[in-house]
């Protein structure tokens, strides 16, 4: 055994009704027969990691975790309750708008989920149809009333832009709506086109342009309209209620901030991936094979990769530069054993003259427009 446990852990439920447009995650057509193995299998999982286990943040994401069915819920939360792995101080489900129930929040809420994260991409419903999803603006407020309902306090509320033929006023319009809901946290990303994607066969055949300086715009409204209703951007795309010392919001999410500050974590489920120890896996992605793997006793790894402590320094480097704090050299120096001052000393002059970042005595972050070329920025850290 480690003398140290692991405090986070990623579980990925890979069943949805319908896969969206955008969507390049692993998944798969929601069927019975599938879900009940899948989920026997993750118990199997659970109970393979749980010794080298202790959870501070947990995260149920998919796919459409909200899709299980109660009595596949309480199977879970069995087998966490048995291998000690309840009482995670933040505990977050994402859930499709159109399948969330009121006795699935409560149940949720009894055995510890504490956040919830809605996939809301769009509060109009000619771009929800354009993105595949199943739900429509009107299941968006009655399952954020439902999750009110049964006792969460802490809600956050996905949306997308830069979609095809999305409207700065079709933007605003959803902005404007999603922020009167005073949800806790907001997430917002920019369509991304990626390969094997109905939208990016679209794009490829000339259906649509992207329009770079609109969908600059569109963040740049995000950035202002969030900030002016009380939400403070502590990432890229991320913005959350209340202060506390550590300089993040209140209601940051601690989970992805564990990922950003190069932290350990577990990932189980189908193509889940994980970094502990020193070692990077991925599950494979194929529930039935991952199911068999664990219906043997195994982990379902696929792929194992020990990295170099410089080549993972410059990781941990690349991923803290997504948030607004950047990096405090201390700190870097405490999560790496390496100086950032020293190993990428140019990198950060080079930034610094194209005003994508600020250098001073204690610490490196990006500036408002470097944080929009954060990947750009990014791979200047990789080694």
């Amino acid at each position: 055994m480690r003398e140290r446990s692991v405090t986070s852990l990623y579980v990925h439920v890979p069943f949805c009704a319908r896969k969206c447009s955008y969507c390049a995650f692993y998944s798969e057509p929601s069927k019975g027969d599938s879900i009940s193995r899948y989920v026997a299998a993750l118990v199997n999982e659970l109970g393979l990691v749980a010794h080298d286990l202790k959870p501070r943040t947990v995260f149920f994401g998919g796919g459409t975790p909200s899709l299980l069915t109660l009595q596949q819920w309480q199977s879970i939360f069995d087998a966490m309750a048995r291998h000690g792995l309840m009482g995670a101080g933040e505990w977050t489900v994402e859930c499709n708008p159109a399948t969330v129930s009121l006795d699935k929040a409560r149940l949720w809420r009894e055995h510890g989920v504490n956040r919830v994260s809605m996939g809301v991409q769009s509060l109009d419903e000619q771009l929800l149809d354009r993105l595949g999803r199943i739900h429509s603006r009107d299941m968006v407020f009655k399952s954020y009333d439902i999750l009110r309902m049964a006792g969460f306090d802490n809600v956050n509320l996905d949306l997308m832009f830069g979609i095809p033929g999305q409207t700065m006023e079709q933007w605003r319009a959803t902005l404007d709506e999603a922020l009167a809901m005073r949800s806790e946290h907001l997430a917002c990303y920019e369509v991304i086109y990626e390969e094997d994607t109905p939208l990016f066969e679209q794009l490829q055949a000339g259906e649509f342009e992207v329009d770079e300086d609109l969908n600059c715009a569109m963040y740049d409204e995000l950035v202002e309209a969030a900030q002016s209703a009380g939400l403070r951007q502590y990432e890229i795309a991320n913005f959350a209620r209340g202060s506390s010392e550590t300089g993040l919001p209140e209601r940051a999410c601690r989970h992805n901030v564990n990922y950003w500050r190069g932290g350990e974590y577990y990932g189980l489920g189908p193509s889940a991936a994980g970094h502990a120890g020193g070692e990077r896996t991925k599950n494979w992605s194929n529930t039935t094979l991952y199911c068999e793997q664990l219906e043997k006793g195994l982990r379902a790894i696929e792929s194992r990769e020990a990295l170099s402590p410089l080549k993972r320094a410059g990781e941990i480097a690349a991923f803290g530069l997504r948030m607004n704090m950047g990096w405090p050299f201390v700190d870097f120096e405490r999560a790496t054993g390496f100086d950032l001052r020293k190993e990428w000393s140019g990198e950060m002059m080079e930034l610094a003259n194209r005003q994508w970042a600020v250098r001073d005595d204690r610490h490196f972050h990006l500036t408002a427009a470097g944080l929009r070329f954060a990947d750009a920025a990014a791979e200047m850290f990789l080694r």
